[in-house]
């Protein structure tokens, strides 16, 4: 049996699996993610870029908040006040992030969401403990930061504030 070394999506530590009843695929930018038997994904692997790689493909502004963890001025961004039928994926990347059917209007002046696709988003603590960022889970790609318990009726009482530079928005009827 052949084993491999991925993150499992559930928490993105490093694990052994035995890869016997599984596929590999590559999905995104994902170099390599595993199905089960049911078409489940049960781990992937990044692919990683240089900084040159990208400041190459992303524009200055995405570079600063993708790469360096920036923020863009509240109300500033294209997908605020948008609310069209689609999938937001990483601008990055171009990973599936968030489903239309999650975003909320927040009022905080940037997009709003109770939650990702599954796999598809990080969560790391800022250093200060004040605040708990997140990231692409295929890139890395700094995307935010997640709220809890702010009193929103959503299904998770959770707020993805998101950089919208850090997307891009996929109409749902296109293919």
């Amino acid at each position: 049996m052949t084993s491999i070394s991925l993150s499992l999506l559930s928490g993105g530590r490093g694990v052994l699996l035995g890869t016997s009843h599984l596929q590999s695929k590559k999905i995104g930018s994902f170099a390599q993610v595993l199905v089960g038997k049911r078409g489940r994904v049960v781990a992937m692997a990044a692919a990683h870029k240089s900084e040159d790689e990208w400041r190459a493909i992303l524009s200055p502004d995405q570079f600063r908040i993708l790469r360096q963890k920036g923020t863009e001025y509240p109300g500033t961004g294209l997908y605020d006040k948008f609310y069209e039928e689609g999938v937001y994926s990483c601008a990055g990347c171009g990973t599936p992030l968030y489903k239309s059917t999650a975003k909320f209007n927040s009022g905080c002046g940037w997009p709003a969401f109770f939650e990702g696709l599954p796999g598809a988003i990080n969560r790391n603590a800022d250093p200060d403990g004040m605040r708990v960022e997140i990231t692409c889970a295929a890139c890395g790609g700094h995307l935010g930061h997640v709220f809890k318990g702010e009193g929103f009726r959503t299904p998770t009482d959770e707020r993805h504030c998101v950089n919208s530079i850090s997307l891009k928005f996929t109409p749902a009827n296109a293919n």
